[in-house]
């Protein structure tokens, strides 16, 4: 969650750049109310000590005024998601859930899409959590047992694509790709495809605790060996099959890119303020 620090305590630095002789307003109405007899020397160590210290802020993670524009940093949001989803699972599946992320989806039409993600005993699921409601609005559920294949690399688009994303990401396969019917590869609100790729949310940075929700890595690590253990404890067909674990490039089969272009620069798949609408 996304702190706001108070401003009481901070001072009005007056700024001058190297090799300025002359002074500034504030230094000439200080200086007035001085002694002409006292000696300047320790004012100008004491202003350059308050420059230093101010170098401190704002917060190093992010801009506040950008991150607050996602109803997810808002305080007290997460917290009720995780809250929300833990109830749910509990109430439904009686699993415990053992990690909780929040990560960007990315179709197979290449739309960005947010998406909270959570690793029980036995299920991964997807959810699509409105942070403005404060509601579900979405779940997936994918067995554990069920997923054979994760991998991790850098995008990668066909050579005639006018459609491009630059980073890393990661793509979980519960089924077979060549088994997909070209009505659901086509359908750009499809919700038959076999997999699902993620990469980080664009907030990551926000705070430390969204540097630790939002991470790749975190989800790997918890990931994986919830996979390996489900597949353990699986007695169904299939239940002997290992999880293959790759670093290959990730394709996204799109080609112009129009709809992905137009939804993925406005951050459509994201609860975001966007502004007062009127007249």
């Amino acid at each position: 969650m996304s702190t706001i620090g108070s401003f009481e305590g901070f001072q009005a630095v007056s700024l001058k750049q190297e090799g300025d002789d002359q002074p500034s307003e504030t230094d000439h109405l200080s200086t007035e109310e001085e002694d002409p007899g006292k000696d300047r020397m320790p004012r100008q160590i004491s202003r350059q000590s308050s420059v230093t210290e101010s170098t401190l802020y704002p917060n190093p993670y992010h801009q506040p005024y950008i991150s607050r524009k996602y109803f997810a940093t808002r305080p007290g949001a997460i917290e009720t998601a995780t809250e929300d989803l833990k109830g749910h699972v509990a109430e439904t599946s009686g699993e415990t859930m053992q990690g909780f992320w929040l990560l960007t989806k990315i179709d197979h039409w290449n739309n960005e899409q947010e998406r909270i993600l959570l690793v029980t005993d036995k299920t991964l699921l997807i959810c699509k959590y409105d942070f403005i409601m404060l509601s579900c609005v979405q779940l997936q559920r994918i067995p554990l047992s069920a997923v054979y294949r994760i991998c991790l690399g850098n995008f990668t688009f066909p050579g005639m694509s006018l459609d491009k994303r630059q980073g890393e990401g990661l793509r979980i396969y519960w089924g077979s790709p060549e088994e997909q019917s070209l009505l659901s590869r086509w359908n750009p609100w499809s919700t038959e495809v076999p997999y699902a790729t993620f990469t980080e949310h664009p907030m990551k940075y926000t705070s430390e605790k969204f540097l630790e929700i939002c991470k790749l890595s975190g989800f790997m690590s918890k990931l994986v060996p919830a996979i390996q253990n489900a597949h353990k404890n699986s007695t169904g067909s299939g239940s002997r099959k290992k999880l293959m674990v790759l670093t290959e490039p990730i394709l996204i089969e799109t080609y112009t890119g129009l709809m992905s272009f137009i939804g993925n620069r406005n951050k459509l798949g994201y609860s975001l303020a966007r502004g007062s609408i009127g007249f």
